[in-house]
């Protein structure tokens, strides 16, 4: 089978505009950074499961260290396999409908994540509608 001239110009055209979009998944794993201090945290790995993204911790950083000083189940515990990120959507160029975990805390956010130009994956959490004052942010690494 020929491709005429015009067919094979439109079939490149959309190859080019969507294979950005599809290399622009956050499936994989990524090296969480803590937004106050910017020292690495974990190393957590995002994957679909049931036709939305979840996120497991693989392992907290420096290797080795437990969750000293986090709240409940957590609290020096091996949080290896410890789901925080559930069910997340893609929608447009952003992961919506999510819920985060802070080990830290024990609390659980409603989320957001999307893909940044310079390739980080911005990660939010917040209470209520997704605003400035209701928001944190974090900045993750891709490691593979």
């Amino acid at each position: 089978m020929t491709l005429s001239p015009s067919r094979f110009l439109v079939a490149l055209v959309a190859l080019l505009v969507a294979g950005p979009a599809l290399a622009q998944s956050p499936v994989g794993t990524w090296r969480t950074v803590d937004d106050a201090t910017g020292e690495p945290k974990s190393l957590v790995r995002i994957f679909e499961e049931g036709g939305v993204l979840v996120g497991e911790i693989q392992q907290l950083l420096p290797a080795g260290r437990r969750c000293e000083g986090c709240a409940g189940r957590f609290n020096n515990a091996d949080l290896r396999g410890v789901r925080i990120l559930t069910g997340f959507r893609q929608s447009g160029n952003e992961w919506t409908g999510g819920r985060i975990t802070d080990p830290k805390t024990g609390r659980v956010y409603r989320a957001k994540m999307r893909i940044e130009r310079d390739g980080r994956l911005r990660v939010w959490g917040f209470v209520g509608a997704d605003t400035p004052l209701t928001r944190r942010n974090q900045y993750w690494e891709r490691v593979r």
